[in-house]
């Protein structure tokens, strides 16, 4: 391996929503000189922080988890407030209790989002008209958004450009171990199989489904994470549909929703988004996974159903599949709770692991943040090079 001299205040290990934010706020917040991300992409923002449903909760998807529902609802003012550009509110959101197989009623929805302070109030008939009653107890109106993941790539790239953040695309992390003096090593492998070593002080690493699939000192994430292999169907959504959102729940479980990105719709359900899972562990590559795949879509299965509760669907018109690794923590598989993961590893002093399950999570994260004392060593000598010495 070509043993680079090059040093780093903070290193970070993928180029996502987080793995970018971080990145940012180091430098912008922390007064990190030396920050570096790399990305295993040809750009940022392009796989687990593209490839989803593109909705900023504000708490109605969590009835069954108070915690992830509440902070979802004192995110997202913050969200929409910190990104206005890559958020899309022109649209009306429904959400609709089923009256069989739903694990919450329609009173006790209406009581759980006026706990957590989330709007609410009945549906205008032309839109109850929308659905089957039959399988609909009821369709209330609220407000939830969409963001737009171009546009937060977009931010990101001008952030990380201003900010000084030097970006390696193309690039994979494959070890993190102990370096000299008190710093942490990464090694590096880049697209044309040419490789580098970085010493840092601090490493994140922010790579969503690769949590654990690192060699060197890495101890992998003591909190046990569950992968899917996912299909999000992007559709042409018939007229009477065109600006909703719509969300039914709970336990049918299947939304619509707009994809600003696309101008289009994302339709996913419960049955039949997921398409396998297993329990993640090193040396189990999620992404290789997915890339040997058959991807056989099943969105015909997914309009099938939706189209019991909701028969204008049926006119949609199928436009491509997104497939994705998904990475849920084990221990929210009861109660939908999506909290982050944020360990500190300490066999490696100056690692740690990030990952969250929803957008506006990236508050936690940050406040995860601000609590830390992440001082770093100012006083090293550059070379010429702008290389540590």
């Amino acid at each position: 391996m070509q043993n680079i001299d090059s040093h780093y205040d903070a290193v970070i290990i993928g180029g996502g929503f987080y793995g970018a934010a971080i990145a940012i706020y180091l430098a912008k917040r922390r007064g990190f000189k030396r920050v570096l991300l790399a990305e295993r992409e040809s750009a940022i923002l392009q796989r687990a922080s593209y490839n989803n449903q593109a909705r900023v909760h504000n708490g109605y998807h969590y009835p069954r988890s108070f915690t992830t529902a509440y902070r979802s609802r004192v995110n997202l003012p913050r969200f929409v407030l910190d990104w206005p550009d890559a958020v899309t509110q022109d649209f009306t959101k429904l959400y609709a209790i089923a009256r069989r197989n739903s694990k919450v009623t329609a009173r006790q929805f209406d009581r759980f989002c006026r706990e957590i302070g989330a709007s609410i109030q009945p549906a205008e008939p032309s839109l109850r008209a929308l659905f089957e009653p039959g399988l609909i107890e009821d369709v209330f109106l609220v407000k939830e958004y969409a963001f737009d993941a171009t546009k937060l790539a977009n931010w990101a790239a001008r952030e990380l450009q201003d900010c000084g953040v030097r970006i390696r695309l193309q690039t994979c992390a494959t070890a993190i171990s102990k370096g000299p003096n008190q710093s942490l090593q990464v090694a590096l492998t880049h697209a044309d199989a040419s490789e580098e070593l970085l010493n840092s002080q601090y490493v994140f690493n922010c790579t969503y489904s690769a949590l654990n699939q690192f060699g060197g000192d890495f101890p992998g994430t003591r909190t046990r994470l569950k992968q899917e292999i996912t299909e999000m169907a992007l559709v042409e959504a018939p007229a009477p549909l065109s600006g909703l959102g719509i969300t039914v729940m709970d336990g049918p479980f299947f939304s619509l929703m707009p994809f600003p990105a696309r101008g289009l719709h994302t339709l996913s359900h419960v049955r039949y988004t997921p398409h396998m899972h297993w329990n993640d562990e090193r040396g189990v590559n999620p992404y290789q996974r997915l890339g040997e795949y058959e991807r056989a879509s099943r969105v015909d299965r997914m309009v099938r159903d939706v189209g019991r509760y909701m028969p204008a669907i049926l006119d949609a018109r199928y436009v491509e599949s997104m497939f994705e690794i998904k990475t849920v923590l084990m221990k929210n598989e009861g109660d939908d709770g999506r909290p982050i993961l944020f360990e500190k590893h300490l066999k490696l002093p100056g690692c740690f692991s990030v990952l969250g399950g929803k957008i506006d999570n990236i508050y936690d994260v940050l406040e995860k943040l601000d609590a830390e004392d992440l001082a770093f060593s100012t006083g090293a000598k550059r070379g010429a090079s702008g290389a540590m010495t």
